[in-house]
């Protein structure tokens, strides 16, 4: 399918609806012939998603879940409780992104895949065998599934890891490389901009016009990563994507900002702002 044909598709946000109690957003549009599911998002707090593609395949992004403060209990008591996972993507080595990556890599022998320098200590520190892992650095494509595209990209943002040393029982820190944002195509064509950890920075710009995310998974906590103005301006004058879900806020008391500042901050803008809460799901 080409961009084109693609975008002519897209009028996936035509509609959104809360179904019932479940806590669950769907927009309806029209699927792509080449996969006729929809795709299904969960928040599982602070950057951590569970996304279900159109093929049926489960990407699991930055899972800090039994450590994180708002991780829904039926996951934060159970890693299995979130099935089989196909692709694990880890933008960097903070223990809220990197979390229980590791764990579930090993549980389901799955390849834990994210930026090379991160990847290289949890190898010769003996956290994750190799074979169970997969490096690449930004601007690096990959097909880690078949009709699935993950693109590294830019996010400016740190990155170290934090590792107990068994020896010691002593906290040791690793320098961890770049942190990273990911460009994931469905196989659909429908593209998430999951951007990491990041500040504001001006190839926003050109990463938005290059690769044309539908959606954007931004970071509005503040302290850390951009505020909800920062965030807002970042998307109305440089991505302006169609849709955007705000994330990495309200786990951790340093990262101040909110998501009432933040659609404050984007009121006005054609942008559909897509309110989430810790386990509820969205469909497109």
């Amino acid at each position: 399918m080409t961009l084109s044909s693609y975008k002519s598709l897209v009028g996936f946000y035509l509609s959104v609806v809360l179904l019932g109690t479940s806590g669950s957003i769907q927009a309806q549009a029209p699927a792509p012939n080449s996969a006729q599911g929809k795709t299904e998002i969960l928040w599982l707090g602070q950057a951590g998603f569970r996304i279900k593609s159109p093929g049926g395949k489960i990407i699991v992004i930055d899972p800090w879940i039994t450590g994180g403060p708002k991780t829904p209990a039926i996951y934060k008591n159970d890693l299995a409780a979130l099935g089989h996972v196909d692709l694990l993507l880890v933008t960097h080595a903070h223990v809220d992104h990197i979390g229980d990556a590791p764990d579930l890599a090993k549980m389901h022998k799955t390849q834990l895949y994210g930026p090379a320098d991160m990847i290289t200590p949890l190898i010769t520190l003996g956290v994750m065998p190799a074979e169970l892992t997969h490096r690449f650095n930004k601007s690096g494509r990959i097909t880690p599934l078949p009709g699935i595209k993950v693109t590294a990209v830019k996010a400016e943002h740190s990155s170290l890891l934090v590792w107990k040393n068994p020896a010691t029982n002593k906290l040791e820190s690793h320098h961890a490389g770049e942190a990273m944002g990911y460009i994931i195509q469905l196989e659909n064509g429908f593209k998430i901009w999951h951007m990491g950890d990041t500040g504001i920075f001006g190839d926003m710009k050109f990463i938005s016009e290059y690769y044309k995310p539908d959606l954007v998974m931004v970071p509005i906590g503040g302290n850390f990563t951009m505020a909800p103005d920062d965030a807002a301006h970042a998307l109305r004058e440089m991505i302006n994507p169609k849709m955007v879900i705000p994330m990495h806020y309200n786990s951790n008391p340093l990262a101040k900002g909110t998501l009432a500042e933040f659609q404050a901050d984007m009121k006005g803008s054609k942008i559909q702002v897509i309110p989430m809460t810790e386990g509820q799901t969205v469909q497109f």
